[in-house]
């Protein structure tokens, strides 16, 4: 399994791109959020997110990729605790969070985004957030044997 990750200041234009109809996109994934549009979801997004006025790139944006072979074995239920278990390898288990499948390619994938400031305020350190999504996605496949 590949995992992407980086820090983004475009929550809005990153939710609409996840949950496009055109990517034959379901949501698999939500924690903490209540709101169903892109519109909604970045409101509740931001709401923490005034909370620390130091923080400029305050999302992160994950793309969790299993093999094209896992991928198409995986339904809504198991990539819901296939992001469940990458979030809990992260240690962002305690932030907003939400995760749409994409199917409109070979490869089955998930775009997660996770609010970087928690609800106390604090941001989410992201030195090396790539490097560490890799790693958290190779434990994530060996924890769920895939």
């Amino acid at each position: 399994m590949i995992g992407k990750g980086s820090s983004i200041s475009s929550t809005l234009g990153a939710l609409r791109y996840g949950n496009n109809p055109d990517k034959e996109a379901e949501q698999v994934y939500s924690h903490l959020i209540v709101g169903d549009t892109a519109e909604e979801i970045t409101r509740e997004f931001e709401a923490v997110q005034h909370l620390n006025q130091n923080c400029e790139r305050n999302t992160l944006s994950f793309i969790l990729s299993p093999t094209v072979n896992d991928g198409a074995k995986m339904n809504n239920k198991d990539l819901s605790e296939l992001t469940k278990t990458f979030i809990q390898q992260m240690k962002l288990e305690e932030r907003q969070a939400v995760a749409y499948v994409h199917r409109d390619k070979e490869h089955t994938h998930v775009h997660l985004y996770v609010n970087r400031i928690d609800l106390s305020g604090k941001a989410y350190k992201d030195s090396f957030i790539g490097k560490q999504s890799q790693w958290a996605a190779e434990r994530t496949a060996k924890q769920m044997g895939i």
